[in-house]
């Protein structure tokens, strides 16, 4: 509660302003931020060989301008068309009945009228039954697409040559912010001539399209009505 109101100081604070861009740092001193770390195959020694302009472990023989050192820019190609449906039902019945008694017990079966309130009938002892009766039904149909194109810095480079990027583009319409975040690794290979890549090619891909502003603040509902949601039992 003390961040959100924090946060709701701040926005009055901005009344009648557009909201603030933020400034331009790296990516790894930010908080939150973490190395990555993934499994890595074994140290591959480096050898020359006399006469010879390739060396060993080299993954192209001219240099070009494709990312490769920690700094470096390379474009990444965001391009989403997911469609799911789904459509399942259940139903479920089920019913029990049971009936016991005692109608014999080496001749004792009366005296259970002298244990037990009277009008006890031995041979009715136990008469129950249960019903249960469940239905459920449920269908999802979602679309998205999302076609961006974001530029990313190498923030990392595994002992096996992956790369690890991190992108983060903010634009500023009117009184709304929109932020794209992306992350992930990438191998080298997968960068094309003209430095860029697709999403699809980025292992571990982290990508976030949101906003922030007068619009995104009417479209979600009161912190009163959230904290409401979360305690109420019912």
């Amino acid at each position: 509660m003390p961040l959100g109101g924090c946060g709701a100081i701040d926005r009055i604070d901005n009344i009648g302003a557009a909201p603030a861009l933020a400034p331009i740092a790296n990516p790894t001193t930010q908080p939150g931020y973490r190395p990555v770390s993934m499994p890595m195959p074994a140290t591959e020694h480096v050898t020359y060989e006399p006469n010879s302009l390739w060396r060993t472990g080299s993954r192209a023989f001219f240099r070009d301008q494709r990312a490769a050192k920690i700094g470096d820019i390379l474009t990444v190609l965001i391009d989403i068309a997911d469609s799911a449906k789904v459509d399942n039902s259940t139903e479920r019945t089920r019913a029990n009945s049971e009936n016991a008694g005692l109608t014999n017990f080496l001749g004792f079966e009366n005296k259970l009228k002298n244990v037990l309130p009277s009008g006890v009938d031995p041979t009715s002892l136990v008469d129950g039954s249960s019903a249960s009766s469940s239905k459920g039904a449920g269908t999802v149909d979602r679309k998205e697409s999302i076609e961006l194109t974001v530029a990313g810095v190498v923030t990392q480079v595994l002992p096996n040559g992956n790369l690890v990027i991190e992108g983060r583009q903010e634009v500023r319409v009117n009184y709304e912010v929109r932020e794209l975040l992306i992350s992930g690794i990438v191998r080298p290979e997968d960068i094309s001539n003209t430095n860029t890549i697709k999403h699809t090619q980025i292992a571990e891909a982290r990508i976030s399209y949101g906003g922030r502003g007068q619009i995104t603040d009417v479209q979600q509902p009161r912190y009163g009505q959230q904290l409401f949601d979360v305690i109420m039992p019912f």
